[in-house]
């Protein structure tokens, strides 16, 4: 099918485009990009054509967190709901976090989430593997064998590896495979039995604290690491202002380190547990306002480097709890878009850096043929209105699971049309 997206202005920060222009597609690749009207006749048989005009058309966002929590945990999330509620955020590639039931640790399981990827997914599903076995931090897994199977990098997400030796070796192995690691920086002995943020807020409210040293400490750790074993380091959603700060010396002294922020850290602080809504309670916590104008500044200074979700979704029984026993995380997919939107309406980075967030600089530090349109790549793309207002309503996620602590939020910014290789997955009708 020959597709021809018009008048819309397209933003590929891969090949330097911001402006109006036309793209064309055929046979599921980009086949032409070009001024308004000039490919109106190109492309043989009369091509579908999408009206693009008031919108953005961009590459299809890149998510390299995100919890599809199968096989294991398939009434919280599958991955045939995952690449739905992917599709409706403008996600055309996901990366899948290993820590499911069996964990990720081994082949098996690899082509087990690969093939479902192909069976049920609408988008591009990569896949990440354990650093350890069964994510115990005690021994590695067959980093080699997992490289092999398909794995794009290596991470114990939500269970930091604590011992600084296996991290060292951990390290050395990524260097020599040449993909990196996805460090989830906590220290556990500082944070256990911990559900929020360590401060005011969380002694006004009668909670176990998380304190931001147990972040900072352990990127300190990591980074020194680095420096002995020249591995590949990403920090996952970064929180606190030490982190940000650490990270930004460390790419001053040319360390190979990069990290992401999700957006949650980027728009909430502590202070939105104050009502015990469990949808607030994730891991790393909502820090400070300090922490947040931190972030909000390595957003500004290229410190950080891409924004990824975590989206992690959980049923209803595992949030209608006390705060303190409720699961860890939020949904994230489908609020993305329009919470990374704020951050350009608030000056805090330009339409093209929050596109080259979400796509080209992903593709790039996870060696993904991903995030441009230009021609001859996948025709992946997103088109969206950045200026449509409309409340979050959660009934209608096409995630399974609904945990997330924007529903009632006034937003701006709505996925139109999402394409996986010119295929159309997911279109908005009101």
């Amino acid at each position: 099918m020959t597709i021809l997206i018009k008048n819309g202005r397209l933003v590929d920060p891969a090949n330097g485009i911001d402006g109006p222009h036309d793209v064309l597609i055929d046979k599921g690749k980009i086949a032409a990009v070009d001024k308004p009207g000039s490919l109106d006749n190109r492309g043989g048989s009369r091509p579908q054509i999408i009206d693009a005009a008031g919108c953005v058309v961009a590459p299809g966002f890149l998510d390299m967190h995100v919890h599809f929590r199968e096989p294991g945990f398939e009434y919280k999330e599958t991955i045939e709901s995952g690449c739905q509620s992917a599709a409706a955020g403008g996600f055309t590639s996901v990366a899948v976090m290993p820590n499911t039931d069996p964990v990720n640790d081994n082949r098996s399981i690899t082509d087990f989430i690969h093939t479902r990827a192909r069976e049920k997914g609408i988008v591009n599903v990569y896949v990440i593997g354990a650093i350890t076995q069964g994510l115990k931090g005690e021994r590695l897994s067959d980093m080699a064998d997992l490289k092999e199977a398909g794995v794009i990098a290596y991470s114990d997400d939500g269970r930091p590896v604590m011992s600084n030796q296996i991290m060292r070796r951990a390290l050395e192995y990524s260097r020599m495979l040449g993909l990196p690691l996805i460090q989830h920086s906590e220290v556990l002995d500082l944070t256990c039995g911990g559900c929020m943020n360590e401060g005011r807020v969380a002694t006004e409210l009668g909670l176990k604290g998380m304190p931001t040293e147990a972040e900072d400490i352990m990127v300190y750790r990591d980074i020194a690491l680095l420096k002995k074993t020249r591995g590949r380091l990403h920090v996952a959603h970064i929180s606190s202002a030490g982190s940000v700060d650490l990270v930004r010396q460390a790419k001053a002294h040319g360390l190979p380190v990069t990290c992401e922020v999700t957006p949650h850290h980027f728009t909430l602080t502590e202070d939105a547990v104050r009502g015990f809504d469990s949808n607030t309670k994730m891991s790393p916590p909502l820090r400070t306002q300090r922490d947040v104008e931190h972030i909000l500044e390595g957003l500004r200074d290229g410190t950080i480097d891409i924004i990824a979700t975590d989206h992690a979704p959980h049923d209803v029984a595992d949030k209608q709890v006390e705060f303190g026993a409720a699961c860890f995380g939020i949904v994230g997919l489908e609020t993305a878009l329009p919470l990374t939107l704020g951050l350009v309406r608030e000056g805090v980075i330009p339409l093209s850096k929050a596109v080259e967030m979400l796509t080209s600089r992903p593709a790039e530090i996870f060696d993904l043929k991903k995030g441009s349109l230009g021609v001859g790549q996948d025709a992946d793309v997103v088109i969206f209105n950045p200026d449509t207002e409309y409340v979050i309503d959660v009934s209608n996620f096409k995630s399974k699971s609904k945990n997330s602590p924007y529903n009632g939020w006034k937003v701006r910014g709505r996925v139109t049309h999402t394409l996986v290789s010119g295929k159309l997955v997911y279109s908005y009708s009101n």
